[in-house]
C-alpha cells in the first residue's frame, strides 16, 4: 500500500465523522491501540523536542525501509502518532521525503488541533523527515 493510499484511508475514515468530538475520540481510540513503548526504551534521547506532552520515537532501519515506533504520554498525542506511523512506518526514506502530509489538512486537523498539539505534530513530522534525510544522506 502506498503513502497516498494510506492517506487516502485516513480521510475516509474521519470522513465519516460528523463532528469534531467523534473525531477527537476516534483518535484517542487509535492512540489507545498504540503499542507501548518499554520503560527502558523511554529514554532522553528519544524524546522529541517541541512536544508539550512527552514524546518517545525509535527509528529503526536504513534508506530502503524504516520503522518507527513511538508513543506518547497524552491520549490525543497518541492518536496522532498511530496516524503518523500508519502513513511513514515501514517506508523508504525517499517515498517519505517525497510525499507531503495531506491528510491532516484534508480531515481538519490543521483546524481543529490546539496550538501546542499543531506544534507536536509539526515535531513528529519534522522528526520523521530528518530520519528519512539522514538514512539517504549516509
Amino acid at each position: 500500500m502506498s503513502i497516498d493510499t494510506s492517506q487516502q484511508e485516513i480521510i475516509d475514515e474521519f470522513g465519516l465523522f460528523d463532528d469534531w468530538m467523534d473525531r477527537y475520540q476516534y483518535l484517542i481510540d487509535l492512540g489507545r491501540k498504540l503499542e507501548a513503548i518499554p520503560e527502558s526504551e523511554r529514554t532522553e534521547d528519544r524524546l522529541l523536542a517541541g512536544c508539550q506532552s512527552r514524546v518517545w520515537m525509535i527509528a529503526e532501519g536504513d534508506a530502503d525501509r524504516l520503522t518507527f515506533r513511538a508513543n506518547s504520554d497524552a491520549a490525543i498525542v497518541s492518536g496522532l502518532i498511530a496516524l503518523l506511523l500508519r502513513v511513514y512506518s515501514g517506508r523508504s526514506a525517499a517515498e517519505i521525503l517525497e510525499s507531503e502530509p495531506r491528510f491532516v489538512d484534508a480531515i481538519g486537523l490543521s483546524e481543529h488541533l490546539s496550538p501546542t498539539r499543531a506544534n507536536g505534530l509539526n515535531a513528529m513530522l519534522r522528526a520523521i523527515n530528518n530520519v528519512a534525510r539522514s538514512k539517504l544522506e549516509s
